[in-house]
């Protein structure tokens, strides 16, 4: 075989391992290693050295190892006999597996065997090159190479299958019922039987130098023809419907009790709302009646005004009454005097009397009390009263009336009855006692009329 001057690989990075097809070198050759490469001398089943990414000129000093292994001739070309391994670094993405046979698995529920297999994809990388190498190449046990290609190519997927089959195999079934996954809802936990499955394996390709960033389990198959498998499959169903059920049942009484709460809510607050109403109106009717209460007690401080006024000016008329009966007495006394000298009689003088206290007008109720017995039989009693109560007309002088027989008290003309206090005080237009008005107006010719009149002394107008 021809000697080279340089070595290094120039594939794809699909490929895993790569064997330099020359096993005879120069000490002077070149070795260029790429980025994401390494390269391993294999002498005799034995890693010599391994080298990183840059640019090596092949001596026996820069190989210490193949140094002591070579009984160097003279001149600096010693030829030397060694294999060169170049090993991809890159993650190899995507790589198929499967289980080449069934996995036997005993479903915990039900114990019934059921056979399952899995199938999936992974990422590979080389994590340690020598310990591959080592691994592969001093044994070549179950190695396969590609010889048809410019060298030798080292088929990882086809070489591991077996590797990863068995360990699927013996975890499967193990790590479904550790984590208690139904095997009808297997689909469902695929990533979470992956990760599983991923820390088991991983320990198996660690004595090779490889390391696994990611597993995947993309299937289980089940046994879709076995008569067990239906059998749990419809036991399945049976217990989904009952889960539904008791689910709608819960909720419905969920549903239940939220209205519930709901109503009850809606409820406390109308009855907030309807306690708010009634403490509002109640507010409000206490401050109408302290309104009142205060209207009341102002009307009746100016109605007590209006009598302490009144009452001042009804002494000062009994005052101007008392000087009018007075006068209108000695006016009487002196036509007694005067009307028939000093032989006049007794009678002529009560005439005169009688003459001088009409003359005094209304002023003379006080004085005519006085000699009333002598006024009545001098008149003839053909007046009349009405009586207060039922309105009848009932004889003058009369205590009771004829009609309802309400007991009639006389009152002087210059005196009323007040209709608020029942008081009997002189007329004025207001009572001196309580405040009440007497004198009202005429609704058709706005004349002045005292209190219980029943026709306008004016108009006629009935009141």
């Amino acid at each position: 075989m021809a000697l080279v001057d340089i070595i290094k690989y120039e594939g794809d990075n699909s490929t895993f391992v790569w064997k330099h097809p020359c096993e005879d070198f120069n000490s002077l050759t070149q070795l260029v290693v790429h980025e994401s490469q390494e390269a391993v001398f294999f002498m005799n089943g034995q890693a010599l050295d391994l080298f990183g990414a840059g640019r090596y000129t092949l001596e026996t000093q820069n190989i210490p190892k193949l140094g002591k292994l070579l009984n160097r001739t003279t001149g600096d070309n010693t030829p030397f006999h060694c294999e060169v391994y170049f090993i991809n670094k890159t993650v190899q993405m995507a790589m198929k597996w499967g289980t080449d046979s069934k996995v036997r698995y005993i479903d915990p529920e039900s114990g019934v065997p059921l056979e399952l297999g899995a199938s999936g994809s992974m990422n590979m990388q080389v994590a340690d090159s020598r310990k591959l190498l080592i691994k592969l190449v001093g044994t070549m046990t179950g190695i396969a190479w590609d010889s048809e290609r410019d060298g030798f190519t080292k088929s990882i997927q086809s070489s591991f299958r077996p590797v990863i089959s068995t360990a699927v195999k013996t975890t499967l079934s193990s790590v479904i019922k550790s984590l208690g996954i139904n095997i009808l809802e297997v689909d469902e936990h695929l990533n979470e039987i992956a990760l599983e499955l991923h820390k088991k394996i991983s320990s198996e390709f660690e004595e090779y130098g490889l390391s696994i960033p990611q597993f995947y389990l993309t299937t289980v198959v089940l046994p879709e023809d076995d008569p067990n498998f239906k059998r749990i499959r419809e036991l399945y169903t049976i217990s989904l419907q009952k889960r539904m059920i008791h689910a709608d049942m819960d909720i419905r009484t969920t549903r239940a009790q939220a209205e519930a709460e709901v109503t009850a809510a809606a409820r406390a607050v109308e009855l907030e709302r309807q306690q708010t109403q009634t403490e509002v109106a109640k507010r409000a009717a206490e401050r109408k009646v302290i309104e009142a209460q205060a209207e009341a007690m102002a009307k009746k401080t100016s109605g007590l005004a209006e009598a302490e006024v009144m009452r001042a000016m009804g002494y000062n008329q009994k005052d101007v009454l008392q000087a009018e009966v007075q006068k209108a007495y000695a006016e009487g006394i002196g036509n007694m005097g005067g009307s028939g000298g000093a032989g006049g009689s007794a009678m002529s003088d009560i005439i005169g009397l009688g003459i001088g206290l009409k003359a005094a007008g209304a002023f003379g109720g006080q004085l005519g009390n006085m000699f009333g017995d002598m006024s009545s039989a001098a008149a003839p009693s053909s007046a009349s009263e009405t009586c207060p109560k039922c309105g009848a007309s009932i004889p003058a002088g009369s205590k009771f009336c004829l009609e309802c027989g309400e007991k009639v008290e006389k009152v002087p003309d210059n005196m009323i009855t007040c209709p608020e206090c029942g008081q009997t005080v002189i007329k004025g237009k207001f009572c001196p006692e309580c405040g009440h008005k007497f004198v009202s107006a005429c609704p058709n010719c706005g004349e002045t009329i005292p209190s219980g009149t029943k026709f306008c002394p004016q108009c006629g107008t009935k009141l």
